[in-house]
């Protein structure tokens, strides 16, 4: 009965952690993350403008807007690996679990 509880205890500090380290990941990155798209639609604009030998702020409008798609790309992209990355974690608990289960606990037989 005491491992039971000593289990729990040491899987719920782990997830805590998790929640934690997740929570301080999603902090640093939309800031970095912002800055990243807006110079990729910024740039991918520019690059545009240049291969079709155009002035390269000819319709700023059209800067503009590919700033924000690249940041609603960059976002984005964050956002699915965080959730990319808490879903593997729940995989590899799982399946730690049920290597557990399968080895160690036939032993008890």
């Amino acid at each position: 009965m005491g491992t039971n509880t000593t289990e729990r205890y040491t899987k719920q500090k782990e997830e805590r952690e998790r929640e934690r380290k997740r929570r301080e990941r999603e902090r640093k990155m939309p800031a970095s993350a912002t800055v990243i798209g807006a110079l990729l639609g910024l740039g991918t604009q520019m690059y545009s403008n240049a291969l079709r030998k155009l002035p390269y702020m000819r319709h700023p409008w059209e800067h503009i807007l590919g700033m924000g798609l690249g940041v609603v790309f960059a976002n984005q992209l964050v956002k699915w690996d965080v959730k990319l990355q808490e879903d593997l974690d729940k995989m590899l608990d799982k399946a730690k679990a049920a290597n557990e289960r399968r080895y160690f606990d036939e032993d008890d037989e």
